[in-house]
């Protein structure tokens, strides 16, 4: 049903999660639907970085690594996320970028089935999936990777020769989303490990890693999390496989005596057997901060508006002619839409000459992220009325808006 500004603007009066904006930095006249690409700027989150420059590493230097608990860190974050994973303490490590996680992972799956030698991962990935699935299979003697045309091939390639199977939990371009834990027991039936890329659901929706018997998974800080530009990722491990897993990466921080310098590596019990190298402390106190948030907020509360933000987005789009690609089944949709237009480029650097941000993925994907914490009812209806104006006016079609720059 399309409704009128007026109609938004009573769903921001009932919002439960209204009062949410005043968390974050927004600039005056953006309409940010970008959050699935960079989350907006937590308001706590300057004072805790600059406490960590100016306090924890100006005045107590290198003796923060103790007193100011710089070495648990990346436990200590994992644990604070994993309430959002549906995950148990003690799984979930913050680390590194999501590419490093995902080699870690695939190399410490290929390695728990031993025999087999093909990973199964979707063609329409996220790149660097492909990319690092090919980087790690090209590693081990006579294992190669297999792409399918789709998620829905998946059971077609389900032999004996999978060790594991590769697959993002909401399709990066049209916003689909997977059934998590029935696509998990298809992939244990067939004997293989299940390796999720949650980068565009953590924080977006409630995710049960633990109840859906998981094997690993990866995702991103800097995305629904609002961890800033270059985030630390984070690493799930259920806790049966942690025991004999060894991933490549076999750096001191994943030691079991890390100041002990020895020359042969042990590597410690539990998560931090997957941790690597000196993680990124700026970066984790931006995280860290992030989570403040995260924790006075109900998840389901968050899918409800995410869902309800749209389905609006949909009804006020859908008449404009552009063909609407993120499925209109709830349970098979993210928090994302995705339009097709030839000029998609274009037309998304019009709306953001007029504080409407949103992005492109080629060839022709025009996509609008929905964060229920800091958008309105009445934000999705200007965004609608932009693009409706930007579309109608040919604007998009002056030539500065076709001028390509390096990031889309």
């Amino acid at each position: 049903m399309r409704r009128n500004r007026e109609e938004c603007a009573a769903l921001d009066a009932a919002d439960p999660l209204a009062a949410m904006r005043q968390e974050f930095t927004l600039p005056e006249g953006v309409l940010y639907l970008d959050g699935n690409s960079l989350g907006a700027l937590p308001s706590g989150t300057p004072a805790r970085v600059a406490r960590m420059i100016e306090h924890e590493w100006g005045h107590g230097l290198i003796r923060s690594w103790n007193d100011a608990g710089w070495y648990g860190l990346p436990a200590r974050l994992g644990d604070r996320l994993a309430p959002m994973l549906g995950a148990a303490p003690g799984q979930v490590v913050v680390c590194d970028s999501t590419s490093v996680n995902l080699f870690k992972v695939l190399g410490a799956a290929l390695r728990l089935r031993p025999g087999r030698r093909t990973v199964l991962a979707e063609r329409v990935a996220f790149p660097t999936d492909l990319y690092i699935t090919e980087g790690v299979t090209s590693l081990f003697d006579g294992a190669r990777s297999v792409l399918l045309p789709s998620a829905a091939d998946l059971d077609a390639h389900l032999g004996e020769d999978v060790a594991a199977v590769v697959l993002s939990h909401v399709d990066y371009r049209t916003g689909e989303l997977l059934d998590m834990a029935a696509v998990t027991e298809r992939v244990h039936r067939a004997g293989a490990l299940m390796i999720w890329d949650v980068c565009h659901t953590a924080g977006a929706l409630p995710i049960s890693f633990d109840d859906c018997d998981v094997d690993f998974a990866v995702g991103c800080g800097y995305k629904y999390l609002n961890g800033g530009p270059g985030a630390p990722a984070f690493l799930y491990a259920a806790e049966r496989h942690q025991g004999e897993a060894r991933q490549p990466l076999s750096g001191w921080f994943g030691h079991a005596r890390p100041f002990a310098f020895e020359p042969g590596y042990e590597p410690t019990g539990g998560i931090r057997r997957f941790l690597t190298g000196t993680p990124p402390l700026l970066g984790m106190a931006a995280l860290d901060a992030s989570l403040d948030v995260w924790e006075k907020v109900d998840l389901a509360a968050v899918r409800a508006k995410s869902l309800a933000l749209t389905s609006l987005f949909m009804d006020l789009v859908e008449p404009l002619g552009l063909e609407v690609v993120t499925p209109r089944t709830e349970a098979l949709r993210g928090s994302q839409v995705a339009v097709r237009h030839e000029d998609g480029y274009a037309v998304v650097q019009a709306l953001i000459e007029r504080g409407v941000i949103g992005d492109f993925r080629a060839p022709d994907l025009i996509r609008f992220g929905f964060t229920p914490l800091y958008l309105s009812y009445v934000d999705v209806w200007e965004a609608a009325r932009h693009l409706r104006e930007v579309l109608e006016s040919g604007e998009w079609r002056d030539e500065r808006f076709a001028r390509r720059s390096d990031v889309t």
